[in-house]
């Protein structure tokens, strides 16, 4: 059996990529190698499967657990997503079999908790600034959105809009999004501000408060992209698509990460081989508004750093 820890599990430089995953026999949390397709099926599977974390790929989970438990009937896979420092933790304490999470576990949880925790990469995640169908800019430079989230740009005419104030939404602390987005426009965590931001909880609050608010800003990942309620705008003149964060010209952007324990039982050691298999890599991913780990051209690292492969 691989041991693993908390670091970084590189999936990513193997063989041209998923496809190759189960033929090298790379296992999820210490079990066997990895089915293609709907090998994964097993009458003998029995259990139930947990899930907490990240809301941004939350679908994408769902969608590959419908599709798991209809080949395995005796399997449950339940959960929510509360955030990724939620499912981290959650998952950590044992509360639930996976955490899910848009960020290393190494950045939310003390090496002891993460000590016994396996790493898998799923999908990559595209994020960016989102606008009020009112806001008439479609363009903001890194420089721009840092000014604008500290608190220090207040008043769109700042930034070459109309003259009104900038009404931000921002996520909660424990959010993988927010800490993807800091990552990405502060190069770490965000200054302190007591403005007057709202912090709202997940995904779909934002697709929701933003849709029926004038003025306003937040961010959100691709797959929550709605161009008939707010508009996904520019950053540094790049257009937020999936082919312009394979190269790293769109620079906000995660991994999604899946964790269990090492001695995860049998049920849980499947699904995530199974999030793995040709049936969810091959196109559940890029259907559901992902990107696959082995399109990618670039890899991040747990300080954000991002290199070519």
């Amino acid at each position: 059996m691989l041991a693993f820890d908390c670091s970084r599990r590189q999936f990513l430089g193997l063989a041209g990529g998923l496809a190759a995953f189960a033929g090298l026999g790379l296992a999820g949390c210490g079990s066997e190698p990895a089915a293609t397709g709907s090998a994964a099926a097993s009458a003998d599977l029995t259990g139930t499967v947990t899930y907490d974390g990240a809301s941004s790929f939350q679908a994408l989970v769902e969608a590959a657990a419908e599709q798991f438990m209809a080949e395995n009937e005796n399997v449950s896979i339940t959960g929510s997503g509360n955030g990724s420092g939620t499912g981290l933790t959650a998952v950590a304490d044992g509360t639930v079999t996976i955490g899910n999470s848009d960020v290393f576990a190494e950045t939310k949880l003390e090496a002891d908790q993460c000590a016994d925790l396996v790493d898998h990469e799923v999908a990559v995640v595209g994020m960016g600034p989102v606008v009020s169908m009112n806001v008439t800019v479609d363009d903001l430079t890194l420089e721009q959105l840092r000014g604008i989230f500290s608190g220090e740009i207040t008043n769109w005419s700042e930034v070459g809009g109309e003259d009104a104030d900038i009404y931000v939404m921002n996520r909660k602390s424990g959010s993988g999004t927010r800490a993807t987005f800091e990552s990405a426009v502060f190069g770490g965590e965000a200054p302190a501000w007591d403005g007057a931001a709202a912090e709202l909880d997940k995904s779909g609050d934002v697709v929701t408060q933003i849709g029926g608010t004038d003025n306003a800003i937040s961010y959100l990942d691709f797959s929550h992209f709605d161009d008939t309620k707010f508009k996904a705008i520019k950053v540094n003149g790049i257009e937020p698509t999936s082919e312009n964060v394979t190269d790293n010209s769109f620079p906000i952007w995660a991994t999604e990460h899946m964790y269990c324990k090492e001695d995860a039982d049998e049920a849980t050691k499947a699904f995530l081989e199974y999030m793995l298999s040709d049936d969810v890599q091959g196109s559940l991913v890029e259907e559901q508004g992902f990107i696959p780990v082995s399109d990618m051209k670039v890899v991040k690292d747990a300080e954000g750093n991002v290199t070519e492969k």
